[in-house]
């Protein structure tokens, strides 16, 4: 088998000049099998990168010695600014940071292009760069004692664009005064995709290997969003009539018993509103910047990750076979598997959930990926190994080489979250020695 996520070495031209001694031959590396992702947050590694570009050249040579072939940089975070330069959404001038037993802010003084930085120095490198966005987010309000951040709260996009959740007291906006944390856009909304479509044409400007979509789904409230007049409007002309209930589900977030056809027709309807914006994204994409892969991460619990709208597997296969309760024979055409170049899989488990054959096992989230993505794309999955149960205060470095071994041998890759974990614990040593040896069986 070909050694993987080994970094090709390729040598110099020697020239054809008879008078020339080219010197002795550069040794071969074979060319990597398989891919290997590292995602770089944006809040979490903004203290080393922000305002240093030999900080960002210096770690990326780090990660292409380990044997990493492709990073993923966060470049609009949750606050909905962005680090590159963008004539369309303000900059993030300071992003939250926890140092010291709190949060503070980071705040950036340099003026270098901050994805163009990471782009010159990977290629450089010979990694592949792709560049991130969180989609549907348009601010973050302030917690921990910080303010508030991002488009929705400096008045740079409409407060109308906020999503609206069901609350107990019947549809509300999302962003009000206090909010704390992630605030979410409207995906129904034309003028928020038409927004963040903007920002994806500035991005394919840059030419990256790849753009990649987080959070492109509904917000955090699940069941509870989106029920906007907008959303009403687009629901009735998708039902054909108007909904017998408004909203259609209640506010407690929960998935009534029984699930009635309408309210399963609201969750097609809702994976439809997300597929087909991705559909759009990838043909943004593909005509700006043919060379330029496009890629959506999501998370690997396909079982419960209906609440998001989200539906990331092959049109061809048929949700509603398994998941009939809350799954109608509409779903299915809604997976947007086959709009994706390649897919990144949070295979998020447990320290101690790596081999398996069940969803909340790294392998098992793998092995089950296949099964739904119908090779209809490349996916490479693995494992958050920083926050996860096990994993949140480091010393995990014989585990490092066990989630290799279970996620790269069934899938199409190996992706890792994040950078900031494997330099706060240093497991620069056991991603390089997990790559030099992913071919080999582990003893489980």
């Amino acid at each position: 088998m070909i050694a993987a996520c080994v970094k090709p070495v390729v040598p110099d031209n020697p020239g054809t000049d008879p008078g020339t001694d080219p010197g002795p031959e550069e040794p071969q590396i074979e060319i990597p099998a398989k891919p290997c992702y590292i995602w770089v947050d944006a809040a979490a590694n903004f203290p080393w990168f922000c305002n240093d570009e030999s900080y960002i050249t210096k770690e990326l040579t780090k990660l292409a010695d380990c044997g990493f072939t492709d990073v993923v940089v966060d470049v609009r975070p949750t606050e909905g600014t962005v680090l590159w330069n963008s004539s369309v959404a303000p900059r993030a001038g300071r992003l939250p940071s926890w140092n010291g037993g709190r949060y503070h802010y980071e705040y950036r003084t340099a003026d270098f292009d901050y994805l163009k930085a990471f782009l010159d120095a990977g290629h450089e490198l010979g990694l592949r760069v792709h560049a991130a966005i969180n989609t549907f987010v348009g601010g973050h309000g302030g917690w921990y004692g910080l303010e508030s951040e991002g488009p929705l709260f400096s008045g740079d996009i409409p407060a109308e664009w906020a999503s609206v959740d069901n609350t107990m007291s019947g549809p509300q906006s999302s962003f009000y005064p206090g909010v704390q944390g992630t605030v979410f856009l409207n995906p129904a909304n034309d003028k928020v995709q038409e927004y963040i479509l903007s920002l994806i044409k500035e991005l394919a400007a840059y030419r990256p290997d790849g753009i990649v979509l987080d959070r492109c789904r509904y917000s955090d409230a699940g069941l509870r969003a989106e029920f906007s007049d907008e959303s009403k409007a687009k629901f009735t002309e998708y039902l054909g009539r108007e909904p017998a209930f408004w909203p259609v589900m209640d506010a407690s977030g929960n998935l009534p018993t029984p699930v009635s056809s309408e309210q399963k027709a609201w969750l097609s309807f809702r994976v439809k509103t997300i597929h087909d914006f991705v559909e759009k994204t990838a043909a943004t994409v593909h005509e700006l910047s043919p060379d330029t892969k496009f890629g959506v991460y999501v998370g690997a619990w396909y079982s419960s990750y209906y609440p998001s709208g989200v539906n990331w597997a092959s049109p061809r296969y048929l949700t509603h076979a398994k998941y009939a309760r809350w799954a109608d024979a509409d779903y299915h055409n809604y997976g947007f598997a086959d709009h994706c170049d390649f897919m990144l899989l949070g295979c998020y488990a447990a320290s101690s959930s790596i081999y398996g054959e069940g969803e909340w096992t790294m392998e098992g989230f793998c092995k089950q990926a296949q099964k739904l993505l119908l090779d209809d794309t490349v996916f490479a999955g693995g494992p958050d190994v920083g926050n996860p149960e096990g994993w949140q205060y480091g010393g995990k470095s014989a585990y490092i080489p066990r989630t290799v071994d279970a996620c790269i041998n069934n899938s199409d890759g190996y992706f890792v979250f994040d950078l900031c974990h494997i330099r706060e614990f240093d497991y620069w040593s056991d991603f390089k020695k997990a790559f030099a040896q992913y071919n080999k069986p582990l003893t489980q």
